[in-house]
This record gives C-alpha cells, structure tokens and sequence, in this order.
C-alpha cells in the first residue's frame, strides 16, 4: 500500500530532510520520486549541502567533496 512502510518511524530518525512532504520517512518512495525528476534525494546529502535545496547531481557531487 501506498505511503505504508513498517521502518517509516526508524526512517523518520535518520532522515535528515528538511522538506516536509508525504513521502518522508518512506524512502523507497523517495528515491523512486526523486529519481523520476532527475534530481537527488536530501537526505543523502551534508547538512549544509541539504540547506541548499539544490538536488542536482552537480551539488551532491560538491558536496561529496566537503565530507
């Protein structure tokens, strides 16, 4: 089912997305949102990198370079 996960609350711990959106929490569905635009989720960018709001693979990839 749709917006259903068994983690979503372990996922809610770790999720560091600062977008309140009805996918948070539910990363399978996430990545597969994000994935679709061609962009990347927060979450795996750097505090400072998520802030940004740039979810292009250009910033993750400048990001990447400051951990």
């Amino acid at each position: 089912m749709a917006g259903s996960c068994p983690n979503k609350e372990e996922n809610l711990k770790h999720c560091t997305c600062s977008y309140n959106c009805d996918k948070r929490g539910l990363c399978c569905e996430c990545v597969a949102y994000h994935r679709a635009k061609g962009a990347i989720p927060g979450c795996f960018f750097t505090t400072a990198g998520e802030a940004t709001w740039d979810r292009s693979a250009a910033n993750f990839c400048r990001d990447c370079g400051t951990r």
